[in-house]
């Protein structure tokens, strides 16, 4: 019996993604020219190069912070960094990824229709900002008073997903069974095999709307796939088919 269905936030919920694309390009735009002023591409595709392997590194570990990440690349290419300018520029950063977070069309009306039946809670990862507290749900009413349990994982010492602690948090404060909830994730890892792993019933959105490559992973885990979330209004008290 399906009780409660948990979301991620970004790219769930809500679409961030030509925010990050464009704060991203700016951010490596500006640190390379930093880094060599007047240099030509060559040189720029190793520095890109550089910049991804760095940054997989810290995503590997949940870290997610910019300036972490930024200080790190100008280590590794023996310069020294101006904390004032990094900073700054951490904050343009964050500022044009809220301002480019917009809501998915159908996602409103859908947490509406679903708050009569379920309870809603919310599991999503900081994404490095540089306090705590500051996560883009807050700037979202309209979409956050539809749930009853946030939960900010990467926070006050609870670890990222996939960790397990993080969804067995959500489901204690809900009081609801793994297996009475359903969750609901863009990210195979993080969110369809973590949720899995704790006994959740997984569902992997994979927004028709973005302009993303998804390559279809081995799992073991027992998983649904939605394009949209309309389709969610398909559950009934046994779930989506399971």
């Amino acid at each position: 019996m399906i009780k409660a269905i948990i979301f991620d936030f970004g790219q769930t919920l809500v679409d961030s993604a030509d925010g990050f694309r464009s704060a991203e390009k700016i951010a490596k735009e500006q640190i390379f020219s930093n880094l060599f002023p007047g240099e030509n591409e060559d040189q720029y595709q190793t520095f890109l190069t550089e910049y991804r392997q760095i940054r997989k590194s810290f995503h590997a570990r949940s870290d997610f912070s910019r300036l972490s990440i930024w200080q790190a690349v100008y280590e590794r290419f023996n310069c020294r960094t101006d904390p004032e300018k990094l900073t700054q520029m951490e904050t343009e950063y964050w500022d044009l990824v809220k301002s480019r977070t917009t809501p998915f069309p159908e996602t409103i009306t859908v947490l509406e229709k679903l708050a009569e039946k379920f309870q809603l809670g919310i599991i999503t990862n900081t994404q490095g900002q540089k306090a705590g507290g500051t996560h883009r749900i807050g700037l979202f009413p309209a979409i956050e008073k539809f749930f009853q349990t946030i939960i900010i994982a990467g926070e006050s010492g609870l670890p990222a997903k996939p960790d397990p602690e993080p969804f067995l948090l959500c489901l204690k404060k809900m009081n609801v069974k793994p297996s009475e909830a359903i969750y609901v994730g863009d990210d195979f890892q993080k969110d369809v095999s973590g949720a899995g792993d704790v006994g959740l019933n997984p569902v992997w959105i994979k927004h028709d709307l973005v302009k993303r490559t998804w390559t279809e992973p081995e799992s073991y885990i027992r998983y649904r796939i939605i394009t949209n979330l309309s389709q969610l209004l398909e559950i009934d008290g046994n779930g989506l088919g399971w």
